[in-house]
């Protein structure tokens, strides 16, 4: 099985995914840079030259692969929940953990951010509010565990993860 994390951008999967691939001996797999290397470019020039829906689709590929390979910890993109089949497989495939952060807290990382294609708008505090609005009720029913990241170093956030994960009952693990 896997460990997935999911939540918005910013909220850390990928820095704590690295921390606790180290941390329980799996390999850790960022699935926007296995996306990039697919498609031969940044997401943000994919989406500027194909669009969201072909991003999708090969998100929705990658993402179908990877849960099917070898055990890991997957940080995933922040759209990755928007497909129903993307969630099913996800919460099947793997213990899925939602990294929980409100827009207020995300977008001091994010304010200058220029790699995040849906962020590149005049308001992007006001399309990070629109998307947690319409995204937080698709982590949740993904999620098998929410783990608020608010005010949380990264040490005590990989811990937190940790324990829930041992808190499994036995046969979940493996």
């Amino acid at each position: 099985m896997h460990i997935i994390l999911v939540g918005l951008p910013g909220c850390g999967k990928s820095t704590v995914g690295r921390q606790l691939g180290r941390r329980v001996g799996l390999p850790f797999i960022d699935s926007d840079a296995v996306i990039e290397g697919r498609a031969g470019m940044p997401i943000r020039t994919f989406f500027d030259e194909f669009g969201e829906d072909a991003f999708r689709d090969l998100e929705e590929r990658v993402l179908d692969e990877l849960t099917l390979g070898a055990r890991g910890v997957l940080a995933t993109g922040g759209g990755s929940v928007l497909r129903q089949a993307t969630r099913e497989r996800l919460h099947a495939r793997g213990t899925v953990v939602y990294l929980h952060a409100s827009p207020d807290k995300l977008i001091g990382r994010l304010r200058r951010d220029t790699k995040r294609p849906l962020l590149q708008v005049a308001d992007p505090y006001k399309r990070l509010q629109a998307l947690y609005h319409e995204r937080d009720p698709l982590y949740r029913e993904v999620a098998h565990y929410v783990i608020d990241v608010q005010s949380t170093s990264l040490s005590m956030l990989v811990n937190r993860v940790l324990m829930q994960l041992e808190l499994q009952p036995a046969r979940d693990r493996g």
